[in-house]
């Protein structure tokens, strides 16, 4: 066969975990989860995982690390692929699959990134500089900037230019070379809203609130959840009391369905720099539809 990798991606709901896992039991596969949230253990109900899909596929990239850990784009392409080289090198099938379109395209493109100490003196020097002109600064180093958000946090404003500034010097290490084969789901717009929100109906309902708590008593503080997506940013401002149960349901529902688009439009961003997606049909049959064109590859 012409590919050594499987790649599924889709927007939040449209059942790619699902597709992802069958198509690893058909052909002998281990799942690779890009998503930048699924690594943290004890943050279940929130990210999706959904482990009980899995049954006895294997699965990597999911609980590897303690809410608080740093977790970025540089950890998970090195972790991804060592990841599909161990699945290679046991004669299976890797089959990533996940949301995470800024990991998906470090991986599949291949950004050339490097490891980055932190530097003391240039924290010292960024620390007295205003917001605009750290934002200024490091769009001068990287005017390709691939996560606007940095630009939008003054500590990953300071981290991303301490990146930026370091890598002007020093080289990527080489990195491995994939022939992977990209399915994307996609659903009618209309219907993917309609799956978005009983998805939310149906997490509040198995304890994603009380989620949210255990994880606050072990210690992680709501500034913290803050960062991990929103659904623990919305039920932590409800927590603390800034919002009612109402609101949380409201706000949280139309802040998804807004992701959902942010994330269609990144995929037709990578299509448009040379990523090719077979975009499978949602209300279809999906699995099957992959599996013809596999047996074609």
């Amino acid at each position: 066969m012409d590919y050594d990798t499987i790649v599924i991606l889709g927007p939040t709901a449209s059942g790619k975990t699902r597709l992802g896992v069958g198509i690893a039991r058909e052909m002998d596969g281990e799942i690779v989860s890009a998503d930048s949230r699924q690594v943290y253990r004890g943050m279940d109900i929130g990210t999706g995982k959904d482990l009980e899909e899995y049954g006895d596929v294997p699965y990597h990239l999911i609980d590897i690390l303690d809410p608080g850990e740093e977790f970025n784009v540089f950890r998970f392409q090195r972790l991804c692929f060592a990841a599909v080289e161990e699945i290679c090198a046991g004669g299976r099938l890797p089959v990533i699959v996940g949301g995470t379109g800024l990991y998906l395209d470090a991986v599949l493109r291949g950004y050339r990134m490097v490891e980055v100490p932190e530097d003391p003196g240039l924290r010292a020097a960024l620390c007295l500089l205003p917001g605009e002109e750290l934002a200024s600064r490091l769009l001068a180093l990287n005017p390709r900037l691939h996560n606007t958000t940095d630009l939008l946090d003054r500590e990953r404003l300071v981290r991303a230019i301490e990146i930026a500034d370091y890598e002007r010097s020093h080289e990527p290490e080489p990195l491995p070379e994939l022939h992977p084969v990209v399915f994307g789901v996609r659903w009618e717009r209309s219907v993917l809203r309609e799956r978005i929100t009983a998805r939310l109906e149906a997490r509040l309902a198995s304890g994603m609130i009380e989620e949210v708590e255990r994880l606050h008593r072990r210690g992680v503080p709501y500034e913290t959840l803050e960062f991990y997506g929103l659904e623990y940013r919305f039920v932590a401002r409800f927590l603390k009391g800034e919002l009612n149960r109402n609101d949380l349901f409201q706000k949280l529902n139309s802040a998804i369905h807004d992701f959902a688009k942010r994330q269609e439009t990144w995929f037709r961003r990578m299509e448009r720099q040379g990523v090719a997606i077979h975009w499978l049909d949602g209300a279809g049959e999906p699995q099957e539809e992959a599996l013809r064109l596999l047996r074609r590859c």
